[in-house]
């Protein structure tokens, strides 16, 4: 008998739209299992916010218009519509015009929801109440079914908050004002509108709000006062090549303009006989990509001029955000691009190309005061010295920054006038193939990169297999399809193991790449995909090289910079630790490199498919950290997780030195574990790199040194939580265990768990043996559970801790260990865990937040270490053990 089409399906054409479609059959949830909860919020016809509840294996759907409030006596209109598939609880994007639903969507908050009672029975009942374990929501809520009359056969419910801690007077507080964005991407749609009424859609073409991406400019700004230049009339030409700037390592003395550099589209507009015009700087029209910021530059009232600026989207912070800019694209929301405006080489008929830099800024400035709609802006220049330019550049989380000579022309073309410091290293790379995904992976696996060197034609520059989502894998995968040819396309041969399983494409796709550093091989390391790029062909994409200072006078020649020199980091005053110089890694043999002088076999085998990251990365990791990790090794005995196959291959720990021999590691004297090999210690930086060498990923520690072997200097609390708990859940729970320690008198640091948790670790005088500090541990878990039983579990196992979370207090034996701070996770994306201060918990935004590839980028920016403080001077007291109702061991 045919299964009847559900309405879900039936409304939807999935060969057109990118919503999930439903499996061959219900799921129903699985029992033991916390059930999830959704919010959508829907820019369709009417602004809407779409309520699920997860229930026998589908999620229970209804439309509030106005969304939740936090207000009891706000009820809101909850319209009960048809049961949507549990793959809809991730889903995220744009439902095409003519498809039901037609709109932008986002994941405006999720989690976890309790029933209070039968769920089955109150949902039929139409009298459901339940607890909302959320990013957003929480506490109690009730969705009732009225008798109220509809516009629709559709069933008319009420959401409503009950009386709890969570309440807020909806006449000061509205949560769907304050908190508009996704939970998931960080997105918003539908801002600057209110749900219509009488199904009469409001303009979404609101006025973005004007957000600082800068200090405020010094009381005496860079620019002159605006004056009328008088330069040579000229004809406006139909085409015009922008000014480019050179790479610098360092900035230059002399005076110089500096400016954000943009992290968007390069655009010139030509405004000729009335009719503006967008062009990328490789000359194609992006126009009708544009619509609302050639509508303001029209309102100018300009004519015979040519702009030069950026359009960029920026984020909550009010930094520029590429991959935003390239969603507004996507689904075609200008309304989110703003335009910012640097330069006029042509202004009214006048050609201003030879007027000092200064005062065509200054007539630019003059010309964007008189626009209103907020989608242009003037890019100001701020003031700082030429030696912490890019430092302060860096501590404002910028890209980088241009710089311009003062008094410098408008020339068209790439000089020593206009200079460009990055903060991190990061240009475009051709694409020239692709490897298969590995285990769960889609799409593929990495993308191999290349670059065009003078009379060598595309060189391979390394792989990147970072920084993608699931659609992003899908569609690169898509567009590169059509592209694949049997032969390589570089000018140079790969070695046999470069060219492993690779799918070769026609170099015609670019993308760009934010990378650690260049090796002496010319390859990237540590490199993170940001998008694909389409303003510049593949042909322009070279080696992008920095010059020194004591350059700046000289002709640009980038055929001079030699190809195996290594560009230098430009960016913010590292920490000593980070900034001590760390070898280079050499390839002496075919298919070893060395590290550290540790010679790294098979460098090239995929250990992480799902970010293609490989053995060889890995190990340079491990040298790149070693001054932060060593200290946390120093004297202790340390386990190895070893992963010869990789993330997804067998596993297995290794406490003891055996047979093994794990290049430089030291051995530990036999009587610290008599029956056993030999514990082991890692002391160096050859050992680090050794113990990736032979396959290991995680690096765990004994809570006590071997030279006092009895007596434990620490305990850790391992916050465990239900995987279905939000993040939010998890910094709360966090919160609550510091805030009973503070009470108890004792300090504690915390750090990611590099998984799904948080460490926290109390530092101790050597006093008490192991069996006291479990026992502490232990009685401190139990207290928590039984002061808040609804958030925590002292009882290990699945089955205790849905919807809680687990105080794992078991690493506290002897014998046990923790993986020590700074370690990757033998985990997708190899995550590390990373020691935090208490002021940055509330700014984590997931406990994998960090990984091998992104975490230097934090080490640069850290002027102190987040554990500072730490000593082994605290003791458990009697008093201690009495306010947690226990008593130490005898």
């Amino acid at each position: 008998m045919t299964k009847p089409v559900s309405e879900y399906t039936r409304k939807r054409n999935f060969d057109v739209t990118s919503e999930p479609a439903e499996g061959d059959g219900k799921t129903r949830s699985k029992k033991g299992k916390a059930l999830s909860f959704v919010i959508h919020k829907h820019d369709a016809r009417n602004l809407h916010y779409d309520f699920r509840l997860e229930l026998d294996g589908t999620l229970k759907s209804w439309t509030v218009p106005k969304g939740p409030s936090l207000d009891p006596k706000n009820k809101r209109l909850a319209v009960h519509v048809e049961d949507h598939p549990l793959g809809y609880g991730s889903f995220e994007g744009s439902i095409p015009e003519g498809q039901y639903g037609a709109g932008d969507v986002i994941v405006w908050d999720r989690g976890i929801w309790q029933p209070h009672g039968d769920p089955q029975e109150t949902y039929k009942a139409g009298k459901l109440k339940f607890t909302l374990i959320g990013e957003k929501l929480t506490g109690d809520w009730a969705l009732v079914r009225t008798r109220l009359p509809g516009n629709s056969d559709k069933e008319q419910w009420l959401l409503i908050k009950e009386k709890d801690d969570a309440v807020r007077s909806g006449e000061e507080y509205d949560i769907v004002v304050d908190k508009p964005a996704s939970v998931v991407s960080g997105a918003t749609v539908g801002e600057g509108r209110k749900p219509a009424r009488n199904g009469k859609r409001k303009s979404a073409a609101s006025e973005p709000a004007e957000t600082s991406v800068l200090k405020k400019p010094a009381k005496k700004p860079v620019e002159q006062k605006a004056r009328t230049p008088s330069p040579k009339r000229s004809s406006v030409p139909a085409k015009l090549s922008p000014q480019l700037a050179t790479l610098m390592d360092a900035p230059p003395e002399g005076k110089w303009l500096y400016e954000i550099k943009y992290d968007g589209y390069r655009i010139l507009t030509r405004i000729i006989d009335g009719e503006v015009k967008f062009f990328t700087r490789s000359g194609n029209d992006w126009t009708e990509r544009l619509p609302l910021q050639a509508k303001a530059i029209g309102d100018l009232k300009l004519d015979n001029t040519w702009l030069d600026g950026e359009v960029v989207v920026l984020n909550d912070a009010g930094l520029p955000d590429f991959q935003a800019l390239q969603n507004a694209f996507d689904i075609d929301r200008s309304m989110d691009i703003l335009y910012y405006l640097f330069d006029v080489p042509f202004l009214n008929g006048e050609d201003l190309r030879e007027t000092p830099v200064e005062e065509r800024r200054a007539a630019l400035k003059n010309v964007l005061g008189r626009q209103k709609k907020g989608l242009l802006r003037f890019s100001e220049a701020f003031s700082a010295g030429h030696r912490d330019i890019v430092e302060s550049a860096s501590l404002m989380s910028l890209e980088g920054v241009i710089g311009k000579r003062a008094g410098s022309v408008y020339q068209s073309k790439r000089n020593a006038d206009w200079i460009k410091l990055k903060c991190k290293l990061r240009q475009e790379f051709v694409v020239v193939g692709f490897t298969k995904p590995q285990g769960a992976r889609n799409g593929f696996g990495a993308l191999l990169l290349a670059v065009n060197e003078e009379g060598a034609g595309l060189v391979y520059a390394g792989r990147v297999g970072t920084g993608f989502n699931q659609q992003m894998l899908g569609d690169l995968l898509e567009q590169m399809k059509p592209l694949q040819q049997d032969a390589s396309p570089l000018g140079k041969k790969v070695t046999s193991a470069q060219a492993r399983g690779v799918h070769w494409i026609k170099p015609t796709l670019v993308a760009e790449v934010e990378f650690g550093e260049w090796t002496r091989d010319g390859i990237i390391r540590h490199s993170a995909f940001v998008s694909l790029r389409s303003d510049k062909p593949a042909s322009e994409v070279g080696h992008e090289y920095p010059r020194t200072p004591k350059d700046i006078k000289a002709p640009f020649k980038p055929s001079a910079a030699k190809a195996s020199a290594p560009a230098r980091k430009s960016a913010a005053t590292h920490n000593a630790a980070a900034e001590k110089p760390k070898p280079a890694s050499k390839r002496s043999a075919k298919d070893r490199i060395d590290v550290a002088g540790v010679m790294v076999s098979h460098p090239e085998r995929v250990i992480d498919a799902e970010s293609g990251l490989h053995k060889i990365e890995l190990a340079q990791y491990y040298e790149s950290v070693a001054d932060w990790i060593l200290p946390h090794l120093d004297h202790r005995p340390v386990a190895l997780l070893r992963c010869p196959e990789g993330v997804e291959g067998e596993q297995f720990f290794q406490k003891h030195s055996e047979r093994m021999a794990i290049p430089n590691i030291k051995q530990l004297d036999p009587k610290l574990d008599p029956g056993h090999a030999r514990l082991m210690e890692i002391d160096s930086v050859k050992a680090l790199v050794g113990a990736a060498q032979m396959g290991t990923i995680e690096l765990h520690s004994w809570g006590a040194t071997y030279d006092q072997i009895e007596l434990p200097d620490h305990f850790v609390l391992d916050l465990d939580p239900d995987d279905r708990l939000p993040w939010r859940s998890m910094i709360e729970a966090t919160q609550l265990t510091l805030s009973t320690l503070d009470e108890l008198g004792l300090d504690a640091y915390i750090k990611t768990s590099g998984g799904k948790g948080m460490h926290i670790v109390v530092p101790l005088a050597r006093r008490a043996d192991w069996e006291s500090v479990k026992a502490f541990a232990k009685a401190l878990a139990q207290f928590l559970s039984r002061e808040l039983p609804d958030r925590f579990t002292a009882t290990s196992g699945p089955k205790n801790r849905v919807g809680k979370i687990f105080i794992d207090y078991l690493r506290n034996s002897r014998g046990a260990s923790t993986v020590v701070a700074y370690s990757a996770r033998a985990r997708p994306g190899l995550p590390v865990s990373v020691p935090i201060s208490r002021d940055e918990l509330t700014e984590v935004k997931s406990s994998a937040q960090w990984n091998i590839a992104n975490l230097q980028q934090r080490l640069r920016k850290l002027k102190a270490d987040p554990w500072t403080g730490y000593k082994h001077t605290q003791r458990l007291t009697k008093p201690m053990w009495k306010r947690l109702g226990a008593t130490p061991p005898a």
